[in-house]
């Protein structure tokens, strides 16, 4: 993917999550979505197996490993389908991603930096602060524009 496509990407992704509001309020019950949905219904394990076309013992079986995270999304599609719900599967970044990038750019730009710095240092040459902060600026810029997955890479 080019560099401005994944800009792109980034902030389209961002927009999309943004309108989640708040995550953490969609996260599973402790005895999982499934049994809470199954049990706010008024619904029986055994009614819900029927529903699933197995017994009511693997329909409890699904309800357990929801909560362990276990059952595959394959299992908790069948599950919503069941309970006349939809599954939505998401992966909620902690930070927006053009920040997550940034970030991560910053910290291999200022390792970068700090590599050069000492050489210089050895060589008794000095370099302002602010003439330090453009540089890392700058190299950040550079890396976010073209370093793509380089930029994940183990440090």
């Amino acid at each position: 993917m080019r560099a401005q496509d994944r800009v792109v990407a980034r902030r389209h992704l961002d927009k999309r999550l943004r309108s989640i509001g708040n995550p953490d309020a969609l996260a599973r019950p402790p005895r999982g979505w499934v049994k809470a949905i199954r049990e706010a219904l008024g619904m029986t394990a055994a009614q819900l197996g029927r529903r699933l076309g197995v017994s009511q013992v693997r329909a409890l079986a699904l309800e357990k490993g929801e909560a362990s995270g276990s059952v595959t999304l394959a299992s908790l599609e069948r599950a919503a389908q069941a309970l006349d719900c939809r599954l939505v599967y998401v992966i909620v970044p902690r930070k927006p991603l053009e920040e997550l990038v940034e970030e991560r750019a910053a910290r291999l730009a200022r390792k970068r930096l700090q590599a050069t710095g000492h050489s210089m240092a050895l060589e008794a040459q000095s370099v302002e602060a602010a003439d330090e902060n453009a540089q890392l600026k700058q190299l950040t810029r550079q890396l976010i524009e073209s370093a793509g997955s380089a930029l994940w890479e183990d440090e």
